[in-house]
């Protein structure tokens, strides 16, 4: 027998227009809650929980339902940055960000949610600044996201965040000072990924490793090249960062020995620029973001294998095959 909803069973007129407003939001959503995080499936959970606050609120007073997800969702975050930093101090071995497999600078969707959004900085989403993003406070962090990824004027990120404006002003110099300003060595802490040669490098370091050939290997490493490896004690990988070329192709040596039988290394863009994806058929089992010298070789690798940070870049990669071009 053929059972028909009840008025009270079918969705709203109501409901169904604040659904569709919230997913034209989603996409910057994911992307404020993944720079703040550094977690593609913890910024999935935080969207969905923000969700969850738009479906019960009463939208009808809200008069800018963006800023007031923006709100939602930072405090969020803040919420799981508390928790989150006891949690990598105890991590075995290196930890790194969740990948991401990117299309010009902004993030692939994986199945069911469609493209997300097309950042006009690659940099923004890169490994290297995700790390350096650790070291400020939830509330620098949250401020320098605001400004930097997305453009907020200070006035406004007092408001979503309960602060005031000098406030803001003040985390956000502190801020950028960590990430961009001199380090010890007088050297930038953050440089955006280098243009033009990158991905020849990437190609031809893919390549050789294809083909076991050592000498081009050397080739294109940097002499001070650093490997860092998060296997998060799940798989077999190096606990501390393997530095310096010869040490480096010693290791690639030995791991060419246990990879996994059928597994292919391959191009793709990874945070906003060309990285190595390390996969057997459509499930990934290591995903690389790879540092150039602007002009030189490769400086810094750094590989994730940990199966637990795989999920949503194997989720893209499944989604958009092209991706491993």
């Amino acid at each position: 027998m053929t059972t028909h909803p009840t008025p009270d069973e079918r969705p709203r007129p109501d409901a169904e227009a604040a659904a569709r407003e919230f997913t034209a939001h989603r996409p910057r959503l994911f992307g404020l809650a993944y720079r703040m995080l550094g977690s593609a499936e913890e910024a999935e959970d935080t969207v969905q929980d923000a969700y969850l606050r738009w479906d019960g609120a009463d939208r009808s007073a809200l008069v800018r339902p963006g800023a007031w997800l923006t709100r939602v969702v930072t405090n969020l975050c803040l919420t799981r940055l508390t928790s989150a930093r006891a949690t990598r101090e105890r991590y075995t071995g290196t930890w790194l960000p969740e990948p991401l497999l990117t299309a010009g600078g902004g993030l692939l969707g994986a199945p069911g949610t469609g493209p997300l959004e097309a950042a006009e900085r690659s940099d923004d989403v890169s490994m290297a600044l995700l790390l350096l993003l650790e070291r400020l406070t939830p509330a620098e962090r949250a401020v320098y996201v605001l400004r930097e990824a997305f453009g907020y004027p200070h006035r406004e990120i007092a408001g979503l965040l309960d602060l005031g404006e000098a406030n803001c002003r003040q985390l956000y110099g502190r801020a950028a000072r960590r990430v961009t300003g001199p380090g010890d060595d007088g050297a930038a802490r953050f440089e955006p990924p280098a243009p033009g040669r990158h991905r020849e490098f990437v190609e031809s370091f893919v390549a050789a490793s294809r083909e076991g050939d050592l000498a081009a290997l050397e080739k294109v490493l940097a002499a001070d090249v650093v490997w860092w490896s998060d296997g998060g004690g799940k798989v077999r990988s190096a606990l501390r960062p393997i530095r310096g070329r010869d040490h480096v192709l010693r290791f690639l040596v030995g791991v060419s020995r246990r990879t996994e039988e059928g597994a292919r290394l391959t191009v793709a863009e990874v945070n906003g620029a060309p990285g190595i994806v390390l996969h057997v058929g459509a499930r990934l089992i290591g995903v690389a973001a790879v540092e150039t010298r602007a002009g030189g070789r490769i400086t810094d690798v750094r590989m994730v294998m940990n199966p637990d940070k795989l999920g949503y870049a194997t989720r893209q990669f499944a989604a958009h095959p092209e991706a491993g071009g």
